[in-house]
């Protein structure tokens, strides 16, 4: 069993953030999800959008966000486990990053709907 399990919330928090601030340095696409999600903040503002415009585009941004660090936790396993190009790993791979373009694709989607929305109301 792993020593690792059960821990205090604030000890388990600070593996979380670890994991974060490791993506955030040496993954260039959790950077770029990072500033889009900036941007994407700054237009909510700008726009004064309405509370269900805020949660909608925050629950697709963490969707994508969490989609992305997924697939830099199962590359990386992926690889130091087989460092190798292997056909099997290149799916599961290929798979994960194409969970981050349907995350992403949903996200635009809804920034779509909220300037369909906004423009349609003028």
């Amino acid at each position: 069993m792993s020593t690792e399990k059960n821990l205090p919330f604030g000890r388990r928090l600070r593996f979380a953030t670890a994991g974060l601030r490791h993506a955030l340095a040496s993954e260039r696409s959790v950077r770029a999800h990072a500033v889009a999600l900036t941007g994407l903040l700054v237009l909510l503002v700008l726009l004064r959008s309405s509370a269900i415009w805020w949660a909608l585009t925050l629950m697709a941004s963490g969707f994508v966000v969490s989609a992305e660090l997924m697939n830099t936790a199962l590359e990386q396993l992926a690889d130091h486990v087989a460092p190798e190009v292997h056909a099997r790993i290149r799916v599961a791979k290929d798979s994960a990053a194409a969970g981050v373009l349907v995350a992403a694709a949903t996200a635009v989607a809804v920034l779509c709907a909220m300037f369909a929305a906004r423009f349609a109301a003028r």
